[in-house]
């Protein structure tokens, strides 16, 4: 009696990589720069007691932007 082959395992997908074989981009840096920007804006201006644009910039830095860069190919 011959065995049958058994097929291997898939392995899990690697992350897309991008030409030059990193798996952000660009844009994806470049976005990531601007979070981090507002993000340092917005805490100082609140450390200089900014209640209306401080808190504008800390949720659009880490709700909006940061997000973006991750998910953005």
């Amino acid at each position: 009696m011959a065995k049958a082959k058994k097929k291997p395992a898939k392995a899990a997908r690697p992350a897309a990589r991008t030409e030059d074989g990193l798996a952000f981009g660009r844009r994806n840096y470049i976005l990531f720069g601007v979070g981090i920007f507002f993000i340092l804006l917005g805490y100082l201006l609140l450390s200089r007691n900014s209640i209306t644009l401080a808190p504008i910039l800390l949720v659009a830095g880490y709700c909006v932007i940061l997000p973006l860069a991750i998910v953005v190919k």
